[in-house]
């Protein structure tokens, strides 16, 4: 089931680089505290993500920061590494970079999908959360899991 507005966000380890090294982290306690914007994206590295979805967040990181957001994160079913270098190839700043290896949080949420007929197994579907210590206060889902309309950074920052 998608999350709903008001839903408290799913608990699952996910993985992030601190200090230069994997480290496992709780979803809540990384996205629990304060407001905080997770955007999803199907894979690093690819297309619509790296030309479309990832720059519009960087380009509006300070503005999204400035209507009293405490954490911008990106989330995508990849390992760790890859999320790291894809976060240093965008130039990500302060944008946290998470990995989510086995799609636990993508299933949890209910925004996995099978993208083997792309070659990409098990991913997450694309969208935009605005949570607000843990509960989901807007939900920007796109409307095929794929295109890159509705969960722009331009988007959620109409929704704040």
């Amino acid at each position: 089931m998608s999350p709903v507005v008001g839903d408290t966000l799913a608990d699952v380890e996910l993985r992030m680089m601190v200090d230069g090294a994997p480290t496992t982290v709780s979803s809540a306690k990384v996205l629990g505290a304060g407001r905080v914007v997770l955007f999803a994206v199907p894979g690093a590295f690819t297309p619509g993500c790296s030309n479309l979805h990832f720059p519009g967040y960087v380009e509006l990181a300070s503005s999204i920061s400035a209507t009293g957001v405490d954490a911008i994160a990106c989330i995508s079913v990849n390992d760790v590494f890859v999320m790291d270098a894809w976060g240093k190839a965008q130039g990500a700043g302060e944008i946290l970079m998470l990995a989510d290896p086995d799609a636990a949080f993508a299933k949890a949420v209910g925004m996995d999908v099978d993208a083997s007929g792309f070659g990409l197994g098990i991913r997450s579907k694309r969208y935009a959360l605005v949570l607000n210590n843990g509960v989901v206060e807007a939900f920007l889902p796109e409307e095929d899991g794929f295109s890159v309309l509705a969960s722009t950074a331009a988007c959620v920052l109409e929704q704040l």
